[in-house]
């Protein structure tokens, strides 16, 4: 019976080759645009570290002043970590693994012939970052505790650095200089790109491109390297201080806390570290304002995703509805002409229910032709999207659950708008209509 509803809808459909190309350009001009937005939305907020994300905690302390003024714009001092009190929470071991981290670019001087130096990005961490968010190592690995307390000179090269700078071969102990400072090589990374880079300082370019090196953080300190990111300061420290001063923020934290209890007691250990902070005189807000958020809920306390994206996803959404009523407008007319075939069918026996399925088959014949010219529309709004200077906008790429969502989408809503049609027309009393042919 489907094989003979989809017959009829096939003919009908082609017997009115203006009107439907009409209907079909009308839900793909929809889809098209609305999936779009949905897209971007989708990639923006997708989970950067899947299966392991569960996990990863970033703890939240408030050490600003009560009379602290955030200027209108700026990052939030309090979401980055003083030295002292970042290194307090790495001295209590409170959590399975922990580190500390900042972004920094630094300047690598190739040792081949013929290499000019160039700037890299890279971060600065402690020895467990690499086990505290699963970065796979393509050589080597990581450096130890032992190492972050001596300032070892090691570091940790991504992927695409070891190629560039040794084609991709072993690199383990060879030497990278940067900036001024001769570095051995003790790991090097799988490919690995989380996006956004949850981990980085909130107003950095956080979804660019991954990081180039590691090395650890207590050298960098050392060394005076330079640092990207928010240096937040309400004290009157002398400039040359401030990295380990106890009014400047600069500092990343992540811990991993694998069991509800964990983070309970790790919530409630930052309570307490708080309030221990305020009695001592240095934290002036009450002890209530410490947190602990999980990394899908710091994604979302960033407000990564740009109002001006939300705007043009309404309004894509919007645009559909519109072109949905014109839809049930166009298929209202088709079906309501078509009232002697139906009374005709309706007179040799067909039920209602056989003429709604048969009219509701071929609005979803419409729904999948507008389906396929929504993916091509879809894919020409992500290509504009690409064209932008954001740094988003690389990622607005559609894989294959969107590719599905988009022909489900048409699908369904051509259905949702012939259903109004489809009741209205075989409503219709087939005997007055007989009298009619």
């Amino acid at each position: 019976m489907f094989a003979y509803y989809l017959h009829l809808a096939l003919r009908s459909l082609r017997g009115n080759p203006v009107l439907t190309s009409l209907m079909v350009g009308a839900i793909g001009l929809g889809i098209g645009a609305s999936m779009t937005m949905i897209t971007v939305l989708h990639v923006m907020t997708a989970d950067p570290l899947p299966g392991r994300s569960a996990q990863l905690y970033r703890p939240h302390l408030d050490p600003t002043p009560l009379d602290y003024k955030q200027h209108e714009g700026s990052p939030d001092p309090s979401d980055n970590f003083t030295w002292p009190d970042a290194m307090a929470l790495l001295d209590a071991h409170k959590a399975t693994r922990q580190a500390a981290m900042a972004g920094g670019s630094l300047l690598v001087r190739p040792a081949r012939a013929g290499m000019q130096p160039f700037d890299a990005t890279g971060r600065y961490a402690t020895a467990e970052v690499f086990g505290l968010f699963g970065v796979p190592f393509t050589y080597g690995q990581g450096w130890s505790d032992a190492q972050d307390k001596t300032r070892a000179r090691v570091v940790v090269l991504s992927d695409g650095l070891n190629r560039q700078l040794f084609g991709g071969q072993d690199s383990l102990g060879q030497t990278v200089r940067l900036e001024n400072t001769d570095f051995r090589v003790v790991g090097v990374t799988a490919r690995w790109k989380p996006d956004p880079l949850f981990y980085a300082d909130t107003s950095t370019r956080q979804y660019a491109d991954t990081d180039e090196f590691f090395l650890p953080l207590a050298t960098a300190v050392d060394l005076e390297l330079g640092v990207n990111g928010n240096f937040s300061g309400w004290g009157k420290d002398r400039a040359e201080d401030r990295m380990h001063s106890p009014t400047t923020s600069w500092l990343q934290f992540w811990v991993q806390l694998d069991s509800p209890a964990q983070v309970a007691a790790y919530r409630q250990f930052l309570v307490d570290y708080s309030a221990e902070q305020k009695s001592l005189g240095r934290f002036q807000k009450p002890a209530t304002h410490a947190a602990l958020y999980g990394l899908m809920a710091w994604l979302a306390h960033q407000n990564l995703v740009p109002d001006d994206v939300r705007l043009q996803l309404w309004l894509a959404l919007g645009f559909l509805l519109v072109c949905m009523t014109n839809i049930v407008a166009l298929l209202l007319a088709k079906f309501l002409r078509r009232s002697g075939e139906i009374s005709v069918r309706r007179a040799m026996g067909a039920r209602r229910r056989d003429i709604f399925l048969q009219l509701g088959i071929e609005a979803a014949v419409i729904g999948v032709a507008g389906g396929v010219f929504g993916l091509a529309i879809a894919q020409l709004g992500l290509w504009s999207v690409r064209q932008r200077p954001d740094d988003y906008a690389r990622l607005a790429q559609m894989d294959v659950p969107m590719l599905l969502g988009t022909v489900a989408l048409a699908i369904v809503a051509s259905v949702l708008a012939g259903l109004l049609p489809a009741w209205r027309a075989c409503r219709l009393p087939p005997g007055f209509q007989l009298k009619t042919l």
